[in-house]
């Protein structure tokens, strides 16, 4: 449990400053909003096939823990390209290449703790959410020290920001157990096709996609729509904290809070809430202190939407199911939806300002809670726990 608590630390703590500041500093070299658009959707682009290329992979080898060694390694060499000034096609090649070797990990990562902290057939909230705190503390961390940083020194210490932090992945990797899974020409594996043929499972990927899609407008536009308004780095690096602080309360004790609804349920709730907060950024930019509670709608529309995600996942696709579920996870609540907010937002911001991505965001959000509206009905026709 305390190597993956490391990993997830470092992991979101290179998170933590990358996608927050990526735009900004891509905005200091001289790109225009497509431009940026496009850079920061690579790492969406990759996450159509990489996590489940490396699911694949970790599946018919059974060396997870190997695997995650080797992309963390790859991933700390490619971003050296960093240091170098690169137009355009080349910094795509350069991105494409970290985030290919990156986007996989935590997919298997999540697979692998899914199994040890679920109970009796049962995914446990409570131990998942004491691991996952963790990243939401790196997070915290590198998001509010990088803003200060940026601010008294510029943008030019990015691509080291980069490098530090991916050596720290790679290290926290080989403090995992070197466990050998069992390969999946040992075991038959599960076909996923009678799965997928759930509707509840359609709708369910149909309520990530939107939901996630949402968030995507977040990651690539929100630093971007608080530098036009006039905020400093370091109050940037602030709202993203507020954001984080709440998380890290909800994880620490959702263990109380998730027996209140059923799944599909905190789906619905997650969904409606995560419209108002995007409505609120997109009306009420420069009103710090009413932008600041929204912030705080975070527990929700991200914490516990993700570990109900998780724990829908463990329970819909069981055994040597769950890594290809976890893997659909990213590739469609992450990877289509990440493509597509990185391209759509750029073109709808270019045209009509960055308010209007946060209002395309707020429809995305009502959009996913109608989808959750049909997961329910379809469950409580079934009898289904989740």
């Amino acid at each position: 449990m305390l190597a993956f608590c490391a990993l997830s630390a470092s992991y979101f703590a290179h998170i933590g400053f990358f996608n927050p500041y990526l735009p900004l500093w891509l905005k200091d070299m001289g790109f225009g909003l497509l431009a940026i658009s496009v850079l920061t959707s690579v790492q969406s682009a990759t996450r159509l096939f990489a996590p489940y290329g490396w699911g694949w992979l970790s599946d018919h080898t059974g060396e997870r823990v190997r695997l995650l060694r080797l992309g963390s390694a790859i991933a700390l060499l490619f971003s050296l390209g960093l240091w170098f000034p690169l137009g355009g096609p080349l910094l795509f090649a350069v991105l494409l290449g970290m985030f290919t070797h990156t986007s996989g990990m935590m997919p298997m990562s999540e697979a692998v703790l899914a199994q040890i902290v679920s109970r009796d057939g049962r995914f446990d909230p409570r131990r998942y959410g004491r691991v996952r705190v963790w990243g939401s503390i790196g997070f915290l961390l590198t998001v509010l020290l990088a803003g200060a940083w940026f601010d008294a020194f510029g943008m030019g210490s990015f691509a080291a920001w980069t490098s530090l932090t991916l050596a720290a992945v790679a290290l926290s990797t080989w403090w995992l157990p070197d466990h050998r899974e069992p390969a999946a020409h040992e075991q038959r594996p599960e076909p996923i096709g009678p799965v997928l043929r759930q509707p509840r499972v359609r709708w369910f990927f149909a309520a990530v996609f939107f939901h996630v899609l949402a968030h995507v407008f977040v990651y690539v536009f929100f630093s971007l729509h608080l530098d036009a308004q006039g905020y400093a780095k370091s109050a940037i690096g602030l709202f993203w904290a507020i954001s984080v602080l709440i998380e890290i309360g909800w994880f620490f004790t959702q263990g109380r809070w998730l027996p209140a609804l059923r799944l599909p349920g905190w789906l619905v709730l997650a969904g409606v809430l995560m419209g108002l907060r995007m409505a609120v950024t997109a009306t009420l930019p420069a009103v710090w202190p009413v932008l600041a509670l929204a912030q705080l709608l975070h527990a929700i529309t991200f914490a516990a939407h993700h570990t109900v995600c998780i724990a829908w996942i463990s329970e819909h696709f069981p055994g040597r199911l769950r890594g290809r579920g976890q893997a659909l996870y990213a590739v469609i609540g992450y990877g289509l939806s990440g493509v597509s907010g990185g391209v759509l937002g750029g073109l709808v911001s270019s045209r009509f300002g960055l308010s209007s991505v946060f209002w395309l965001a707020s429809a995305c959000g009502f959009a996913a809670a109608l989808c959750a509206l049909r997961v329910r009905a379809l469950t409580r026709a079934s009898g289904a726990r989740g």
